[in-house]
Order: C-alpha cells, then sequence, then structure tokens
C-alpha cells in the first residue's frame, strides 16, 4: 500500500511538472481556450466521461475574488455505464496557481447524484480511471492519481459525511439531502508537495 501511494504521488507530481513546464496548472489545462470562465459552469460541458470505468469529472470555477481557491473537481463513478445512476465520490478543490487544496464532500442537492451510503460510496473508489486524451490527458492523470493517493483521506471524508447528516436524516428525513443550507458536509486540507514528502522512502 505505501508503494501504490508513492507511485501515485509520482503520477501527480509528474503530471504538474509537465504543465507547469508548458506555463500551465491542471486548472489552466483544463480551461485553455475558454474565452470566458464562467463561475459555477461545468467545465468541459458535459463532464469527462470514461467509458470503461464509469469515471466522470468535471470543473467548476469559483466567483473571482471568492478565497483562495481557484475550484474543484467533481469525481463521480456511474458503476452501471454512461444511462446508469451516478455517484458522487469526492470534491478535489485546487488553489489560484492550480495546486491541490483540499477534498471535500457535499449534499445531494449540490450534484443531484444517486445517494449511496458511505460504505457503498467508499467500495466504488478504486474504480475511478480516467484514461482519455481529451480534454487534457495529463490532468486526467493528475486527478485519477489524486484520488488513489488519498483513497484512505478520501474514505474517512465519507464516514464524516455520513455522521454529520445522520442527526438531520433522523430528524428530517430525505428532506435533509435536499436543505440548501447543508452543502459542503465534510473537508479536510491537502497539500501534494508535502504528501509526497511524508511517503519518501
Amino acid at each position: 500500500m505505501p508503494e501504490a501511494r508513492r507511485q501515485a504521488a509520482r503520477e501527480a507530481l509528474y503530471a504538474e511538472a509537465i504543465l507547469a513546464k508548458s506555463g500551465l496548472s491542471v486548472a489552466g489545462a483544463l480551461l485553455a481556450g475558454v474565452s470566458e470562465v464562467v463561475a459555477w459552469r461545468q467545465y468541459p460541458a458535459g463532464g469527462v466521461a470514461d467509458p470503461d470505468s464509469g469515471a466522470h469529472c468535471y470543473y467548476h470555477a469559483h466567483e473571482p475574488g471568492d478565497g483562495p481557491e481557484h475550484g474543484h473537481f467533481h469525481c463521480f463513478l456511474r458503476p452501471s455505464g454512461a444511462d446508469g445512476p451516478f455517484h458522487h465520490l469526492i470534491a478535489v478543490a485546487v488553489d489560484r496557481e492550480g495546486r491541490l487544496a483540499r477534498l471535500f464532500t457535499v449534499n445531494r442537492w449540490v450534484t443531484g447524484e444517486v445517494w449511496l451510503p458511505a460504505a457503498e460510496t467508499i467500495a466504488l473508489l478504486p474504480r475511478f480511471d480516467i484514461q482519455l486524451a481529451r480534454p487534457d490527458y495529463l490532468v486526467n492523470r493528475w486527478l485519477t492519481a489524486v484520488t488513489r493517493l488519498y483513497a484512505d483521506e478520501i474514505a474517512n471524508l465519507l464516514i464524516q459525511r455520513d455522521v454529520t447528516l445522520a442527526p438531520i436524516l433522523a430528524r428530517n428525513g430525505d428532506a435533509a439531502l435536499e436543505d440548501r443550507a447543508l452543502d459542503v458536509l465534510s473537508e479536510r486540507p491537502v497539500s501534494l508537495s508535502q504528501t509526497a514528502r511524508e511517503l519518501a522512502p
């Protein structure tokens, strides 16, 4: 397991390094060619979907000046294929320089997903794998590597998500999943470079 995490860290750092040599970040590469970036619009339109793995993602840019983060990726899994239900795994935020900044989970109304409890969602995590050239191969591999590197942290965040929701669900039933006062349910700041240093043999 430690070697698998080290490999994921190396892959994510490699993608960042190649993008940086080209004057890009993961956000910049994904938005290359976009004349006007509109906050909260999906980029690319319709998202990115790997038909083999069922992995799906898209990027949301934040409002200019709205904190230190540029935006975040929403990561999903469609276990039954493109026409089946989709489940949100994790959101991956990047800062204004496009560096990994935070992982977080969201309430159902944010994504419109088919809700699964934490244990079932965690079981889907290993299947998140985007092997596509478009819209950017390095961004796709970076995001895949991040979900592998932080699989344990993501699992804990999903468990925390359910713990946060449990008393509200007990009181309000499924209406809690559509409560717009509840958006981010668990979160954790992360640093790719720090994690890589901690994993160094």
